[in-house]
């Protein structure tokens, strides 16, 4: 009876969520065909199953194989024609970040063209970052030069590294750097997801030569970003950087009024995302499985966020959308 069933008749809250998803999926140019076998699964299915991850804070290979074994409405609105094996889950994920950055980003697009600020607001941005530590013991750096694992250190994050903020101090794990709009309201429309050390500014930098990072009439950022070359390829790309160094020294004006909504938006976005998808630091092992994980809640965040914007929804129930599709319960 229930086998019968398509995956949107009387669907559950989680299954309404994953449709919602595919809605906003674009699908990017088609790549050149790669010699040798051909893929058996769409990248789309496991940007989809990351989603589901997030939501059910299901993070495991073996705990997402079981799902899809016994779920089988679930395996059907991720299009997945057959149960993948457990082995092929993990592979997959570990290369979902450039999938997950691009979905970001192409949605980001749509919502600065959509969500955009009043007549007298200002085009602007905000850029940081954030450190999420990773699992395990911590592996020093003596140990890390010599690439050796002391004896009983068990269960090392082998890929993270170490960095440092004057936030947080000291931290083994990976950093995501997160572009949000500012006006009318703090949401994500940039992503990227990279090894502790990266310098965001040089992150954004690269985006911002593939088109990913966008460009606002202003852009805060912190020190890291008022630094170097970045805010003359900010300049010339046709945007305004302002960060601590770049502020008038004698007098207060408009930009240190403006740079003021740093600590409302961009600070207060990260806590949002982190909250929403309850996801503060690496669930499991490895950069490319955290990554999948972090960048899908960034995404669930954008396409959660578009929904009530469109319906004139208040922002703060997006958390909502997640923990009812988290309890499965019944929609509509």
């Amino acid at each position: 009876m229930a086998s019968n069933q398509t995956p949107t008749e009387n669907p559950d809250a989680l299954l309404s969520l994953i449709e919602r998803v595919k809605q906003n999926y674009q699908a990017p140019p088609p790549a050149p065909p790669k010699r040798g076998k051909q893929r058996d699964f769409s990248a789309r299915s496991f940007l989809l199953l990351a989603v589901v991850a997030v939501t059910l804070r299901t993070f495991r290979d073996s705990e997402l194989h079981k799902l899809l074994k016994k779920d089988e409405r679930l395996r059907k609105a991720l299009e997945f024609e057959r149960l993948p094996h457990r082995t092929t889950i993990g592979r997959r994920l570990v290369g979902m970040v450039p999938e997950a950055e691009q979905q970001i980003a192409l949605l980001g697009q749509v919502i600065v063209e959509q969500v955009t600020p009043t007549e007298d607001q200002t085009e602007v941005s905000a850029v940081d970052g954030r450190m999420y530590k990773a699992q395990g013991p911590r592996w020093h750096k003596k140990d890390r030069l010599k690439g050796l694992v002391p004896a009983g250190l068990r269960n090392v994050d082998t890929e993270s590294t170490w960095s440092k903020s004057g936030y947080r101090g000291w931290v083994q794990g990976y950093r995501l750097t997160l572009q949000g709009l500012v006006f009318p309201f703090p949401v994500p429309i940039f992503a990227a997801w990279r090894p502790n050390g990266h310098n965001e500014a040089h992150v954004a930098t690269e985006a911002l030569n593939t088109g990913a990072f966008k460009v606002t009439d202003v852009l805060l950022g912190d020190e890291t970003f008022g630094k170097g070359g970045f805010p003359e390829v900010y300049r010339q790309a046709g945007g305004l950087v302002l960060a601590p160094q770049l502020l008038p020294k004698e007098r207060r004006s408009w930009k240190d009024d403006l740079y003021a909504y740093r600590k409302e938006t961009i600070e207060l976005l990260f806590q949002r995302v982190t909250q929403t998808a309850d996801l503060k630091e690496c669930k499991v092992k490895g950069e490319g499985r955290n990554g999948a994980f972090v960048l899908a809640s960034v995404w669930l965040y954008q396409i959660c966020f578009l929904a009530d914007y469109r319906e004139g929804k208040p922002i703060a129930h997006i958390k909502d959308h997640l923990d009812y599709a988290r309890w499965r319960i019944p929609s509509g």
